[in-house]
């Protein structure tokens, strides 16, 4: 691709991009660009549609890949080439809603009760603290605990913006543990070498070996602490605007999928099988 790409990479520089989404639309365009063979400025409506059936149809890619690739080649079109794209004749696959998984209580102290690290068991006690993400996590510096005002500084959240985020006392008396016998610097999680932060896959292995060990079950990952935060302090009464500023969603429609997952509204609510006093079930 030359200088588009160069041009492209760009263009998501300025737009402030995160160096994933550089890295998967410039993967995108390319995949686009050689299975025709020839230069996009050359390639119209008909042939991006030709190219995005297929990878859904045919099962090639997940909706929400499909959905990337989609984001990927509209910004290319518009902002990279100029040209218009004409959302009404290449439509945007829906996306399929789906709850996340959801662990109780008892079953995040069970998981955190599991860890055998003191690194670990701080990485993930300060995730659930605070929401957080696991990229967000792996950034933070210990300048961005704020003991005196029991805050987590977020620099450089996604969108990119920072934001503020509880930090628990537990968290903090972790992270104090954890300071005393670490001394890390200059990330809070450092990984090897010292002077990087630990990569996000070698935490996911860890939190998937916890998950047995805790007698966990459900299908979850280290983000399942960040939905987890969100459908506790919900059903804890925290008001839901509130929760949309700690876990730095734009929308408050992002957040709201928690109201989906909470028993906050069911806990007075009677199913009508437990009802039916008279009834009398057959035997077998």
């Amino acid at each position: 691709m030359g200088k588009l790409q160069d041009k492209m990479q760009m263009l998501m520089e300025l737009k402030g991009f995160s160096p994933k989404t550089r890295k998967t639309y410039l993967l995108c365009v390319r995949r686009f660009v050689a299975y025709f063979d020839r230069p996009p400025w050359q390639l119209g409506t008909d042939e991006i549609c030709a190219y995005l059936h297929p990878l859904l149809s045919d099962r090639q890619l997940s909706q929400s890949s499909v959905s990337q690739q989609y984001s990927a080649l509209k910004f290319l079109y518009e902002t990279v080439l100029g040209q218009a794209w004409e959302a009404g004749r290449i439509p945007r696959v829906k996306r399929a809603k789906k709850l996340p998984v959801i662990l109780s209580e008892e079953e995040v102290q069970r998981l955190l009760q599991a860890t055998r690290n003191l690194k670990h068991h701080a990485l993930l006690t300060t995730i659930y603290s605070g929401g957080l993400r696991l990229t967000e996590t792996l950034h933070l510096q210990p300048g961005d605990i704020d003991s005196e005002r029991m805050l987590i500084r977020v620099r450089a959240g996604k969108g990119p913006q920072d934001r503020y985020t509880l930090l628990s006392e537990y968290a903090l008396e972790v992270l104090r543990d954890y300071w005393r016998y670490c001394h890390p610097h200059p990330w809070l999680f450092p990984g090897r070498p010292a002077d990087r932060p630990l990569t996000p896959s070698s935490v996911q292995k860890e939190f998937q070996r916890l998950l047995p060990r805790a007698g966990i079950t459900k299908t979850a990952c280290v983000h399942t602490l960040r939905h987890c935060f969100a459908t506790h302090m919900l059903e804890r009464g925290a008001p839901l605007h509130h929760i949309q500023k700690m876990l730095g969603h734009s929308q408050p429609s992002t957040t709201a999928i928690y109201l989906h997952v909470t028993r906050r509204d069911l806990e007075s609510t009677v199913s009508p099988m437990d009802q039916w006093k008279d009834w009398i079930p057959p035997t077998f």
